[in-house]
């Protein structure tokens, strides 16, 4: 739009003003010599120039530095975002939160970074203070000053003062700007830096920062109180006396003559009372920490423990591998052996683990260990003995009790929030005359008391009653071996003892247990009877290890010896109370179901509990041996060193209720947990206990086929949203897959029977 030509009576005015400043021009032009005449050169330049803004049109100068830029360039929009946030604000300031007791990180960062302030008195001249003030001073509003100048017409009578006094002022200013030395309006125009002539938009914001809210508490001091007293020589004496006495007791020992490497063990597993600070209160707080560390730390571990399956178990079917997770240790402990492990029933990442010694010469004392998955660096309990720990077993329905059997003939139990064990036996009250090689709890009592088992090598089984906070004992049986009874000193005939090597109650018959001797025997007992055995095999040449019933079939078991074998056995239906003189021949004569040498001295054997054909052994020669009666009857399916050392005896195993791992102990102290490979630990199929599919080749095939493609029934690796199993319907399937492989191996008057 083009603009409005000015008014006639501004054009007059214009005129005047410039005659007028030429006139103050020459008048000024008798100059001294000396002085250059640049300022009257910018004087008449000033006029000249100042006519021509008035009359020419504008027009646009491009500066030399000016980019050349086409039209998209030209559109393009470059948007500029400013935040009030200040830069270098901390965003890491702590204080410390009386309410929690802890400190805290503070959540708001003061933005505000002042750089000038200056109080004063300055009022916005549109508030109504303001005007209020310029009405008394008598000063015109902004709005009336404007309206008077825009007028058209002026008086006529005061045109020319007005003129005259315009004349002057503007004289006034340009002897001001000479003397200033500032340069004219063209002087400026000139050395002012243009601005690139951009299409573009300015874009502000400003935040609103939330108000500063304050709180605080005044809390009342702690009540102080001042104490005094006097103390006197016969005090301090006193206190002397007692402190000696202390140090006196705390190194009372039982010397026995020829075991000074039992005074060393001893010495180092002394516990001497610190006087550092109480650090209960944060005990709990620390464990998580060093949970959270330890996860970072075997985070690799912890992934292959979770999800890693071994994927060349895909190309070998009849063999299996077992993949080494964490191993579990304790300083003190590196020079005992492991003697028994044992899973917490209600918690399935904790295990139990008594540590002693086999040797009959370097006995000292011994250690209880509980060990977490959660935390493999350090133990979770530690409990010091006396005497060395042969045996524990963890109370099915009451976790945080404990049975141990030591070495010296006693037994105990331990609550595990307390140091010290809660009941112990002596000589007075039934105490073992030799080691006690394992305890067994059962179930409460008609009076819910508290009992559990031991056995012992004096051939006593002694079952163990907690009644009112005392520990009573009762004989079941004495292991009594058959044969003529031997002469004492005095001519007097005694009847010879068998030593009890371990024992394992039934599941179901709670009142059948089984009996593995020194000398190899098997016996089958019962709680009613204490002068007999139900029945009697002669299972191994030298001393049985262990012996463990099946956890689904009724009627076998497995043993394990020092004669390198592992033997499977089914118990015969009729009693030795029962046979005459001949069957009791027979009887022990009878030969095992499966027999497996592993050519070394067998420390420890295990059913699984996921299967009833898979059972797993541990030899002295640091190897672990898996086998699958359903796959394979006469080989293993894994055989694997897992001792790191040479000369390292592995001496129990045992498997993991829950997930698909197994820890095995060694004499050095160390427990080992690894996971089992799928080929390992296969679940039975169950189509095949269904006739219409097993007598229909074409629907055998295809579920075999569907079994192949999905990979079969893993323990472990159940899919996500399947039904369970019934334990009923699980427990039938295991006991007729056993018996379908037992069929293939009976004798054929077995089967008759």
């Amino acid at each position: 739009m083009p603009p409005k030509a000015a008014p006639k009576s501004k054009q007059g005015d214009l005129s005047r003003r410039r005659a007028t400043r030429i006139k103050a021009q020459k008048g000024k032009t008798s100059r001294p010599a000396g002085k250059s005449g640049k300022d009257g050169d910018d004087m008449t330049d000033m006029g000249d120039t100042d006519g021509d803004d008035w009359m020419n049109t504008k027009t646009l100068v491009k500066p030399d530095d000016q980019l050349d830029l086409n039209d998209q360039e030209l559109k393009e929009e470059f948007t500029r975002i400013l935040t009030a946030n200040n830069p270098h604000a901390p965003q890491n300031i702590v204080r410390y939160s009386f309410k929690e007791r802890q400190y805290k990180q503070t959540s708001h960062v003061d933005q505000l970074a002042i750089h000038f302030a200056l109080d004063g008195n300055m009022l916005h001249k549109e508030s109504d203070e303001a005007k209020r003030q310029m009405a008394k001073l008598g000063i015109p509003d902004s709005g009336e000053v404007a309206g008077s100048e825009g007028g058209e017409t002026t008086p006529a009578a005061g045109g020319a003062p007005a003129e005259g006094e315009e004349g002057k002022d503007e004289a006034k200013e340009g002897e001001q700007r000479e003397e200033a030395g500032t340069p004219g309006p063209g002087t400026a125009a000139k050395g002012e830096k243009l601005t690139n002539q951009f299409n573009y938009s300015e874009r502000a914001s400003q935040t609103y920062n939330n108000p500063y809210r304050e709180r605080g508490t005044a809390t009342e001091p702690p009540p102080r109180a001042t104490f005094a007293s006097n103390v006197t020589q016969w005090e301090i004496a006193d206190a002397y006396h007692e402190d000696f006495e202390k140090q006196e007791k705390s190194k009372e020992k039982k010397t026995i003559p020829g075991r000074k490497e039992e005074e060393k063990t001893r010495k180092k597993l002394t516990i001497t009372e610190t006087q550092g600070d109480d650090i209960s209160r944060i005990s709990k707080a620390t464990k998580i920490v060093e949970r959270m560390v330890n996860q970072n730390t075997y985070d690799d571990i912890a992934q292959d423990f979770k999800y890693y399956e071994d994927p060349s178990d895909e190309y070998r079917d009849n063999e299996g591998t077992m993949l080494p997770l964490w191993r579990f240790s304790y300083e003190k402990a590196k020079k005992l052996a492991v003697t028994s492990l044992c899973w917490n029933p209600m918690y399935k990442d904790l295990f139990a683990a008594s540590y002693g010694s086999y040797d009959f010469m370097k006995q000292g004392s011994g250690m209880i260990l509980f060990f977490s998955l959660k935390n493999p660096s350090f133990a979770e309990y530690i409990y010091e003995t006396d005497s060395g720990v042969m045996c524990l077993d963890v109370h099915p329905e009451h976790p945080y009790m404990v049975a141990i059997g030591f070495y010296d003939g006693s037994v105990g139990v331990y609550n595990v929030q307390k140091k010290e064990p809660v009941h112990r036996c002596t000589a007075k009250n039934g105490k073992h005359t030799d080691p006690v090689w394992q305890v067994r709890w059962q179930k409460d009592d008609l009076e819910n008391n508290h009992n559990f088992y031991s056995v012992s090598s004096d051939g006593r089984i002694v079952h163990w009653t907690i009644i009112k906070n005392e520990l009573l004992f009762e004989d079941v049986i004495t292991l009594t071996l058959p044969g003529a009874a031997g002469e004492g000193p005095d001519g007097t005939k005694v009847n010879t003892v068998g030593c009890g090597t371990a024992f394992d109650f039934h599941r179901k018959n709670d009142y059948l247990f089984l009996v593995g001797t020194e000398e190899g025997k098997i016996h089958q007992c019962s709680k009613a009877y204490s002068s007999q055995f139900l029945d009697t095999v002669d299972a191994h040449n030298m001393a049985v290890y262990k012996v463990r019933w099946n956890p689904f079939h009724p009627r076998i078991y497995i043993t394990c010896s020092a004669d390198w074998t592992v033997k499977i056995w089914e118990v015969s239906s009729k009693t030795t109370a029962d046979k005459s003189e001949t069957s009791s021949v027979e009887a022990q004569t009878k030969k095992p179901l499966f027999t497996f040498d592993l050519n070394n001295s067998v420390g420890d054997v295990a059913w699984a509990p996921y299967s009833s054909t898979v059972f797993a052994a541990v030899t002295a020669d640091g190897k672990m041996f898996v086998y699958d009666l359903n796959i394979n009857k006469y080989e293993p399916l894994c055989e694997q060193m897992v001792a790191q050392k040479k000369k390292t005896k592995l001496t129990h195993v045992e498997f993991n209720p829950k997930d698909p791992i197994i820890i095995v102990g060694d004499d050095r102290g160390n427990v080992t947990s690894l996971k089992i490979s799928p080929n390992l630990r296969k679940m039975p199929k169950p189509y095949l206990e269904d006739p219409s599919i097993v007598n229909n080749p074409i629907k055998l095939l295809y579920y075999e086929l569907l079994d192949k493609c999905e990979g079969g029934p893993v323990f472990g690796m159940e899919k996500k949203g399947a039904p369970p199993m019934d334990p009923k319907q699980k427990e039938d399937n295991e006991i007729a897959k056993l018996d379908k492989i037992l069929s293939m191996v009976r004798e054929p008057n077995e089967d008759k029977k």
